[in-house]
């Protein structure tokens, strides 16, 4: 018969990345949805992930005999990725989640006619357990040991093998370690366990590095895992068997988060602490879960069957260090969760790991302002369309320092092919400069309440120390209120206020603005601006106008227009986003670039 898979938890990490390998492979899908609406969460996610046909929508009800409502009698194939993954559940909630959906899968799988194999999500700390029934007092040691959720995955891998045996089902079960994104994208949302960590890493709150060289914290990406599983029908030797899916080149759990934050370049804690400390220390000071605790470990796993089995089926591990790294850029891109949806990336023009967001080398690039990020502009370069914005270097989430000003935004230019430059307050000096250095290639340039057109801030924003103190502290609504006078716009802010307690960021930011209030920087560009020979719009704010001085300078430049936007201060991107984003695709559909053949009068 032709392949029907049916596949519990689908919504989850495993389960959409499985529907996607599934369909690679010609298999037909159904899908055991709780609700309406997680299927269509589901479904939006697989058509932007190329998965033309949406899998049939079976309901499931763990609380009736009959577990599917709907036809299922020609599901060949079952996929269980299906339970609880969450720390420091009751032991009832983690066993009714986990151990009772078991119970009831198989017995559902027992009424299949054609079903071919049952293939069965454990783990690889829990996986190999003695299928014979669970005393009461066992049951208790193992929870009071290993905490709700690890044991009642210890239990629901016994129970599985003894139940299914019993009602003749044929299973196969895969142990996989640490599931992390896609080998290719790194895509990922799944912010437990490892990715804590590196969640740790990236934000410098790390203390100490946990464990030793011996400290082994497995990885396989989810992609791989997701293929691995596909095959299991296939083989007959497969049936009863048990298989640890993992990367036994994955480096020790130290050296990996080590790596990583050299690719997120960071400083990585030079402390490591032993497992046995991190154990009896409190948790207000670790940080961690103590259920999270056993996975550190020095153990190692039965591979060879997994490897043999891939090996036999011309399946490849992906390269490890490369998967990671791909996977934290991912995590951070998104802000390990915070950010889940659009187009965001790290990237590297002139050698600098820059964050942007938007659409992937579009010709108009945001370069943002301070002390604010780029995604305080995604509302604007999502409005104006083929748009990006881009973290200036050290600010924001792009790594770097004003040091690199002297290559960055030519390289943004020369390698990103950015044609349109938009740049916001000390953004629009980068602009400035990234467009005289390539004249032949910036065919427009958008200033954005230009600093060096408009008065200096006061004194205080010249005190670097001053406010590098005030940054590093500032909430979301005390820097609206400073920024805009509204706390209105506090949540728009809070991303820009979680990077000014990363690192640098908030040294960074302070001692731009204490460069921007310099006299000497300001004339310089003030020089460069008159110099430049292409169109210029400016758009400022009413209540942040130009200086007598920088408004005769636009008038004397041949190519210059000027947008005032009414009620508008100078983070206008936060209050008056569309009326911004309007005056740029005007001024853009009047002024023709000279790629366009027509040059602009």
């Amino acid at each position: 018969m032709s392949r029907h898979a049916l596949v519990f938890g689908a919504t989850g990490l495993i389960g959409r990345h499985l529907i996607l390998a599934l369909g690679q492979a010609g298999v037909r899908v159904s899908t055991a949805n709780r609700s309406p609406e997680s299927y269509r969460r589901l479904v939006l996610w697989l058509e932007r992930h190329g998965h033309g046909q949406a899998p049939a929508d079976l309901r499931a009800d763990f609380e009736t005999p009959s577990l599917i409502h709907g036809d299922a009698t020609d599901v060949t194939e079952i996929y269980n990725c299906a339970g609880a993954y969450r720390f420091g559940m009751p032991a009832d909630e983690a066993r009714h989640a986990n151990v009772d959906s078991v119970r009831a899968i198989v017995a559902f799988a027992a009424r299949l006619p054609n079903l071919s194999r049952l293939v069965h999500v454990s783990g690889y700390r829990v996986g190999g357990q003695d299928p014979e029934p669970w005393s009461e007092a066992r049951r208790r040691e193992t929870y009071e040991a290993l905490g709700a959720y690890e044991a009642s995955k210890v239990e629901a891998d016994a129970v599985l093998q003894a139940t299914a045996d019993q009602l003749g089902v044929p299973w196969s079960v895969v142990n996989p370690s640490s599931v992390i994104g896609d080998s290719v994208t790194g895509e990922s949302d799944q912010q437990l366990g490892l990715a804590a960590n590196v969640k740790e890493i990236w934000q410098g709150t790390m203390p100490a590095l946990p464990g030793n060289a011996a400290t082994f914290v497995p990885v396989v990406t989810v992609d791989h895992l997701a293929r691995f599983m596909t095959l299991l029908p296939l083989d007959e030797a497969a049936e009863r068997a048990a298989y640890w899916v993992l990367d036994d080149a994955t480096p020790a759990l130290p050296d990996l988060l080590a790596r990583v934050a050299e690719h997120y370049r960071v400083r990585a804690p030079g402390a490591r602490i032993p497992v046995p400390v991190l154990r009896v220390l409190p948790r207000w000071l670790t940080k961690a879960d103590p259920e999270t605790l056993t996975f550190l470990s020095a153990d190692r796993y039965p591979t060879g069957p997994a490897d043999a089995f891939a090996a036999r089926h011309g399946l490849a591990m992906p390269d490890v260090t490369a998967s990671i790294l791909r996977w934290a850029d991912h995590l951070a891109a998104h802000r390990f969760g915070d950010a889940p949806a659009g187009r965001r990336r790290f990237t590297a023009p002139g050698g600098v790991r820059t964050f942007e967001l938007g659409d992937p080398d579009a010709p108009t690039v945001v370069l943002p302002g301070l002390p604010v990020n780029a995604d305080t502009w995604a509302p604007v370069a999502a409005a104006l369309g083929q748009a990006r914005a881009v973290d200036l270097p050290g600010l924001g989430m792009s790594a770097g320092r004003r040091g690199d000003w002297s290559r960055w935004p030519a390289a943004l230019v020369a390698e990103t092919g950015a044609r349109h430059l938009v740049g916001h307050s000390v953004g629009a000096a980068a602009a400035l400069e990234a467009a005289l250095a390539h004249p032949g290639l910036v065919d427009r340039l958008t200033l954005v309440s230009p600093f060096f057109l408009q008065p200096p801030a006061g004194a205080a924003a010249r005190w670097a120390a001053l406010s590098r103190w005030y940054l590093r502290r500032v909430g979301p609504e005390a820097l609206a209120e400073r920024l805009t006078g509204d706390v209105t716009y506090a949540k728009a802010l809070g991303s820009s206020v979680a990077d000014l307690r990363r690192g640098p960021v908030a040294a960074n930011v302070a001692r731009l603005l204490a460069e921007a209030g310099r006299e000497r920087w300001r004339e310089d560009l003030r020089a460069r601006l008159r110099r430049y020979e292409g169109s210029v719009h400016v758009v400022v704010g009413a209540d942040d106008p130009l200086t007598e001085e920088g408004r005769r300078l636009l008038d004397a430049l041949p190519r210059a227009t000027v947008t005032v936007v009414a009620g508008a201060g100078h983070h206008l991107q936060l209050t008056h986003p569309d009326e911004v984003a309007g005056a740029i695709r005007e001024w853009t559909a009047l002024v023709p670039a000279p790629s366009d053949g027509i040059m602009p009068s």
